[in-house]
């Protein structure tokens, strides 16, 4: 599994940072988030679902 951030769409919300902090920050230059475990758990497609806008991409 590959976890991006498409930081277009990204909002900033910070759910999936709070569903998942391991795999997901703030990054505070941009207010957008930032993938820092790109290899996920199993928490991603939780914060995937949960994502506002879709922002979350998850490759296998």
């Amino acid at each position: 599994m590959k976890v991006s951030i498409n930081e277009e769409r990204c909002i900033g919300c910070g759910v999936c940072i709070q569903i998942d902090p391991d795999v997901f920050s703030l990054a505070s230059s941009r207010g957008v988030a930032k993938v820092i475990r790109p290899e996920g758990n199993s928490l991603v497609s939780q914060a995937m679902t949960s994502c506002p806008v879709d922002a979350i991409i998850v490759e296998e």
